[in-house]
């Protein structure tokens, strides 16, 4: 009789010590752009900037964090920044209609996740490569939307409620604190948990994963709804932010949200990459942006730098793996 052995897995514990590496790398280089930005300008070290700094950073990572554990799984979710307006339309015509911020929030909340299960059930039920699938509900959501929205704004919401995305708490943004809570909770669940080991396998080897025993169908799903509440909770916050929805609120974030999970280390072929990584992409981005604003660059050369930071960032996070 033959004996067959099951494949080995990827565990997140496997990347342990590489991925504490560069996270620190990534932490010397956002402390460097903080230097180079406190030199060139006097504004940078203002309080005032830095709590702005934090909570931009938050409102990225909101979005980054749901789509880390889809790249991780060796995925994409290009529907993000569509599903945050969508679901800020939703929730904010909710808020209006009820007076009630707490079914406005559900709203949010509960349209993303379904978003995320269609995302999901694309990608594994019919087989739609996670590229194709998302960006294919990424114009569904758009037409939807400015369907739905006419050209017309949702604004103006109670003061309670806008104290989720606007509001400040012993002296530091509400966002900020929500960042605290849910990176922790992401930590937890991607390197503590049997799922989130799940997905560090199914992204190192769908294959070896599903010999495995892995319900890998399962975890796929259940990464697309996660990344869809979360950008349902974004949704959220923008609207609280900024006491207003319409169409186009959501057009801007989804290259981001991207740009911030790769350079925060996560690899995009998946099983590698961590949650306070792609915090720490957030707050690199989110420091480069500010710093353009504070020198007056030009806003049309800020997509470019943007891009330049990924690919580069990308390019010697591949390199160094390929050392390691």
């Amino acid at each position: 009789m033959t004996d067959v052995t099951k494949p080995a897995l990827a565990s997140p514990r496997a990347f342990v010590s590489e991925d504490v590496i560069q996270v620190f790398y990534r932490l010397l280089a956002a402390l460097v752009i903080c230097v180079v930005l406190s030199l060139l300008s006097g504004s940078f070290l203002h309080l005032a900037n830095i709590l702005n700094v934090l909570r931009q950073a938050s409102l990225m990572f909101f979005i980054a964090s749901g789509l880390t554990l889809v790249v991780l799984t060796a995925g994409l979710d290009l529907s993000v920044g569509a599903n945050v307006a969508i679901s800020a339309c939703l929730a904010g015509t909710v808020i209006h209609q009820t007076g009630s911020p707490t079914l406005g929030v559900l709203t949010g909340l509960v349209a993303g996740g379904v978003i995320g299960l269609l995302n999901g059930v694309m990608v594994t039920a019919l087989r739609i490569p996670s590229f194709i699938a998302t960006y294919g509900m990424l114009w569904v959501l758009n037409g939807l939307t400015y369907w739905y929205m006419a050209g017309g704004i949702v604004h103006g919401f109670p003061p309670g409620f806008r104290q989720i995305g606007s509001g400040y708490l012993f002296g530091l943004p509400t966002p900020v604190y929500l960042l605290g809570a849910f990176l922790a909770i992401g930590t937890i669940f991607a390197q503590r948990t049997v799922w989130g080991q799940q997905i560090y396998a199914i992204g190192a080897n769908p294959v070896a994963a599903r010999l495995s025993g892995i319900p890998v169908t399962r975890r796929l799903i259940m990464v697309y709804v996660v990344s869809g509440i979360m950008a349902g909770l974004a949704s959220i916050i923008f609207l609280a932010r900024l006491n207003s929805a319409e169409a186009d609120i959501g057009e801007s974030l989804t290259l981001p949200a991207i740009a911030a999970v790769l350079i925060g280390g996560t690899s995009l072929f998946g099983g590698v990459g961590t949650m306070f990584g792609t915090f720490v992409g957030a707050l690199i981005l989110t420091l480069v942006l500010n710093g353009m604003n504070l020198l007056q660059v030009n806003a049309n050369w800020q997509p470019l730098v943007t891009g330049v930071i990924v690919v580069l960032a990308v390019w010697l996070d591949m390199k160094m793996r390929r050392r390691t």
